[in-house]
């Protein structure tokens, strides 16, 4: 009897690609690798080089120069003649239609941005027709101004019908241009299919969140990666998905919450990230709905990450585009069994930076000035968690009173331990 042997799929090796320009030094171009290899990581590929330039910016042409290029075109035909594939190369911002075609030309394997990077782990995890709809509208979005490249070898074939026919005559005209015009409409055509089904769902979330009657809404907003899915299990006794992973949730869940017999509606959404695709933030609208109509959004905070400000800042400034920088907040700073710092000698004389600061000397700078809506938690470990529950009833309380003041003697009699009468039309 023949046997089957079962062999592990080999993961598909990566390079990484960055610049160092006069707006990212050389410290911030390594943090975001880092990223992009966490990225890679999480979409199965495992990153065997790195490669950065110190330019003044990237090149129109190449995104980087050609005898970096010719550097990375060595290095792989190098892995190849060692009998070591290399299966692609991940530059670390979105290149043009232009440098992709260039790129390809001369590194001769496939070639992705970070921004197409990001939409593969979209599709990846993506599980229900909503975020499967949002993620393919992104992926044409993305691809629709890069088709061209896919016909190049075409462009120049055929001499059409007729004598003559100077430039824009449709019988010079080849079946590359043919083929790409064919493309075009069926992807435009596909995308106004997709845009009418996501307004469907939006329509249908509309009524559903209208529904859920008279409960505050706290959302729970932050980068990727920070634990917001395992704070969500935790207060609201749930099992969201929850991983070490990037963008482990995409689709908004939403459970109801009681603390101290007052319910409200939680919300876990789906992570930010620097330089996160406007096609993303566009087509997950009816997605980052919950966000909008939240009436407090509790920004979580991985506060064992090194560079966690900076990702602060990329939250804002997506709260701000999504036009919800004025809502009510309060800012979580998770992780703290898991941080970590480097103590500065007694004869090192330079200036003090975050890194030197214990947790307590850190909770001391500007963060003391952010008062109660500044909390310190691990989700992990439940450290703090009481006190996160007690806030979280006072800032829910008191947004209740304010939006249903006719409410507020119920909970006055609850808290007192009574069972109020209440007439009922």
């Amino acid at each position: 009897m023949k046997e089957f042997v079962i062999t592990e799929a080999k993961a598909e090796t990566a390079i990484l690609v960055g610049l160092i320009t006069p707006q990212q030094d050389e410290r911030r171009t390594t943090e975001y690798l880092d990223e992009l290899e966490f990225l890679a990581t999480t979409a199965g590929a495992v990153t065997i080089k790195r490669f950065t330039q110190r330019v003044q910016g990237p090149s129109q042409v190449s995104y980087v120069g050609k005898g970096k290029l010719e550097e990375i075109r060595a290095f792989i035909v190098a892995e190849e003649d060692a009998d070591r594939e290399v299966g692609m190369v991940i530059f670390d911002d979105e290149l043009s239609a232009k440098q992709l075609r260039n790129i390809e030309q001369v590194l001769q394997v496939k070639i992705l941005d970070r921004t197409s990077l990001i939409l593969d782990i979209f599709a990846m995890r993506a599980q229900t027709a909503n975020a499967k709809t949002q993620v393919e509208l992104a992926q044409y979005r993305y691809m629709l101004p890069r088709l061209q490249r896919l016909w190049t070898h075409l462009e120049r074939q055929g001499g059409g019908s007729g004598s003559g026919g100077g430039k824009g005559s449709v019988g010079l005209r080849g079946p590359g241009e043919t083929q790409l015009e064919m493309d075009r409409r069926i992807i435009l055509n596909r995308m106004s299919l997709l845009k009418q089904r996501l307004a469907d769902i939006d329509r249908q979330k509309s009524t559903q969140r209208s529904n859920r009657g008279r409960m505050i809404r706290v959302a729970l907003v932050g980068y990727t990666n920070v634990g917001k899915s395992t704070l969500m299990n935790l207060l609201s006794k749930s099992e969201v998905f929850a991983e070490n992973k990037l963008f482990a949730t995409l689709d908004t869940t939403v459970r109801k919450v009681i603390i101290d017999n007052l319910p409200f509606l939680l919300s876990d959404t789906v992570g930010f990230i620097r330089k996160l695709p406007t096609d993303l933030i566009d087509s997950f609208k009816s997605t980052l709905d919950e966000v909008r109509e939240a009436d407090l959004l509790v920004h979580v905070v991985d506060i064992s990450h090194p560079d966690f400000e900076e990702q602060i800042k990329v939250v804002d400034k997506t709260l701000g585009d999504l036009g919800c920088a004025d809502k009510p907040s309060m800012i979580l700073f998770n992780k703290i069994d898991a941080y970590t710092f480097t103590p500065k000698d007694a004869d090192d004389l330079t200036p003090v930076t975050r890194a030197n600061m214990s947790l307590p000397e850190l909770m001391k700078t500007w963060m003391a000035k952010l008062g109660g809506d500044c909390l310190f938690i691990s989700a992990a470990q439940r450290t703090n968690i009481d006190e996160l529950r007690r806030v979280l009833y006072a800032r829910v309380r008191e947004l209740h009173v304010q939006k249903y003041p006719y409410n507020d003697f119920l909970y006055q009699h609850y808290e007192e331990g009574e069972t109020p009468e209440v007439e009922v039309d």
